[in-house]
């Protein structure tokens, strides 16, 4: 397995020491890695074999190695894949879950309490936008795979980003204007850059389908 860091993170750190939010964003990101780790063990139980691990500014990321064979629709093994995805998903969520569970059973300062439980509910609620490739965007998707097929999945999944992305956006350009929080601004930044490159790879994969189709429907003539 690869790990890699992205030296982003050290700028993201900078900018939040100089707003004096340097604080607030280790704990978010140390929270956000346990929620990654909850991926990891999950999928490790699940028998699924991890790719690369990367830290980046906003946690650490884990992909995992896919077997082609399950990609094949014709057999059960393919809906069991994106089974095995979904549960795989919410096991981030579910970890930031347990540990407001157990923070509130602890007996701890009521300030860092509020810290934990405000900084794992901030990572649940983020986490399952129904944006991709964020958790709620990879159970959808592989919710649709299961329901009409993966292409159609991939395009509903992409329209469905793209909505989120810009209603989030409305709702963040308000916020920042009342509150002036770096922070959100970051985070939407963030948000743009992930839609920018997914949707890069959705419109390539798009041309190789819409190819595909053109030469079946040549030989089928």
């Amino acid at each position: 397995m690869r790990f890699k860091i992205d030296l982003k993170i050290f700028l993201f750190i900078i900018l939040f020491y100089f707003t004096n939010q340097i604080s607030t964003y280790i704990l978010i990101l140390a929270f956000a890695v346990l929620h990654e780790l909850g991926h990891l063990i999950c999928g490790l139980l699940l028998g699924m074999k991890p790719n690369k691990m990367n830290l980046k500014p906003y946690g650490l990321s884990i992909s995992f190695k896919l077997n082609p064979k399950d990609y094949n629709r014709k057999i059960v093994k393919g809906n069991f894949l994106e089974i095995k995805k979904i549960i795989v998903a919410l096991a981030g969520p579910i970890t930031n879950l347990i540990i407001i569970l157990i923070t509130l059973q602890c007996n701890i300062n009521m300030f860092l309490g509020l810290q934990i439980v405000y900084s794992n509910l901030l990572l649940i609620l983020f986490n399952l936008l129904p944006f991709y490739p964020l958790d709620g965007g990879r159970i959808l998707g592989s919710i649709l795979h299961i329901i009409c097929g993966r292409r159609r999945a991939e395009i509903y999944t992409n329209h469905v980003s793209f909505v989120t992305l810009i209603v989030i956006t409305f709702i963040a350009s308000i916020t920042i204007f009342y509150i002036q929080n770096i922070a959100i601004f970051l985070i939407i930044v963030f948000l743009w850059i992930l839609y920018i490159k997914e949707d890069i790879v959705y419109r390539r994969r798009n041309k190789i389908y819409n190819l595909i189709e053109k030469t079946i429907e040549i030989k089928a003539n």
